[in-house]
């Protein structure tokens, strides 16, 4: 078992797809309950439809704090609770900072940065209004521990989301909430953002194996190894680690 997650209800933001469709497939494969999130309201009633009546699905944007309000209220008046929040949602834009448009810049941040904000500012209010002694995971990346010259945007954000998540969990600590918040860093996982990544040269095959060379331990990861670590994280077993950066990341933060 990853985690002990069972009676627990999380919500899953950017769950239609990639990394929040493995997490939430585990984090209710565990035991839990789980709200899957998405802007993308299909994509987000398919991947609850098939975990069947453990799941329900919300129409989410993260940028847009109405939605965080009616989501929290209605997964709280839905489930009873809220127990762990995990914010997955994020976009990369593959850019240097001299080609990268003032939009670009701003559409990334709103999404990767505010979107964690919003989760972690609603989350806990969530967590409060039934008493729970919750999780809050914020899906950052080994970007927000390392600089890469063409992700100026992606980077900057991600490394913003590292020193929110402390900020989080020490006011969470300090007001005796018993809420956590830990930041979760992944490397390239098989996802289709990276996907995107490895498509720009025309050759997907060649361009997987180019971030594979990257990797110390020579290949790119599943979803499943960052579920892993998420439900984990959502679990009781994780209750001494808040504020932390747990790093999955094939050895690359190690060179």
């Amino acid at each position: 078992m990853a985690g002990r997650v069972e009676g627990k209800v999380a919500l899953v933001t950017g769950a239609a797809s990639g990394l929040g469709k493995a997490a939430a497939a585990m984090l209710a494969r565990e035991g839990a309950r789980v709200a899957i999130t998405d802007r993308n309201e299909a994509g987000a009633k398919e991947v609850a439809g098939a975990l069947g009546e453990a799941a329900r699905a919300w129409k989410l944007d993260v940028t847009q704090e109405a939605d965080w309000v009616r989501v929290v209220d209605e997964v709280v008046a839905t489930f009873g609770r809220l127990d762990v929040v995990v914010n997955n949602a994020g976009i990369g834009v593959a850019k240097d900072v001299e080609s990268l448009s003032l939009e670009e810049w701003r559409l990334v941040h709103a999404v990767n940065l505010d979107g964690v904000f919003l989760g972690c500012k609603h989350g806990i209010r969530g967590m409060r209004k039934c008493g729970a002694k919750g999780s809050i995971i914020n899906v950052s990346s080994v970007a927000g521990l390392i600089g890469s010259e063409n992700l100026a945007a992606y980077c900057s954000s991600k490394g913003g989301v590292r020193l929110l998540t402390k900020s989080v969990a020490l006011h969470c600590a300090r007001k005796g909430y018993g809420i956590r918040c830990n930041s979760l860093h992944p490397t390239f996982i098989d996802t289709p953002m990276v996907e995107g990544f490895a498509s720009q040269g025309g050759d997907v095959a060649a361009g997987k194996a180019r971030l594979a060379r990257m990797i110390p331990l020579g290949h790119i990861g599943e979803p499943d190894d960052i579920a892993y670590a998420v439900v984990y994280l959502a679990s009781d077993e994780s209750k001494l680690m808040t504020g932390s950066e747990l790093v999955v990341d094939g050895g690359t933060t190690a060179m």
